[in-house]
């Protein structure tokens, strides 16, 4: 099985082809929680009007995913699913801040010392007098 098995494999080629896609890719996590969390926004997308270039007529949409169906049976399917549940999860943790982000890599305020602050002054020691 020489030639033929070696010209089978695809060298981890593909999987790093499907991950660099964007076509199937959905909103971040970010997004979701800053935008489409928000009532407002929440009952608009839930009340589409019926667009033709959408699946589903634009009608059937999960708001935490951000992904349209076809029918009203595969988004109540999606809604039971783990996909959905671990986006859900995923959703009620914080959103990350810039701060936050900035002290992860090194950048914060917590380590360093301002211009304004100097060292500590030392205390005078007392002495003991006996008398």
């Amino acid at each position: 099985m020489g030639r033929v098995r070696r010209s089978r494999t695809h060298h981890a080629q593909r999987d790093v082809h499907r991950a660099a896609r964007t076509r199937a890719r959905t909103r971040d996590i970010d997004q979701i929680q800053l935008i489409d969390l928000d009532p407002k926004v929440r009952a608009a997308l839930e009340a589409q009007p019926i667009d033709h270039e959408k699946p589903g007529l634009g009608q059937h949409y999960c708001v935490e995913c951000a992904k349209y169906f076809e029918t009203d049976a595969a988004l109540r399917s999606h809604w039971r699913s783990k996909v959905h549940k671990r986006r859900c999860k995923a959703l009620k943790e914080p959103a990350y801040t810039i701060e936050e982000s900035e002290r992860a890599a090194g950048l914060g305020r917590e380590g360093k010392r301002t211009s304004t602050t100097t060292a500590p002054a030392l205390l005078p020691v007392q002495e003991d007098v006996h008398s």
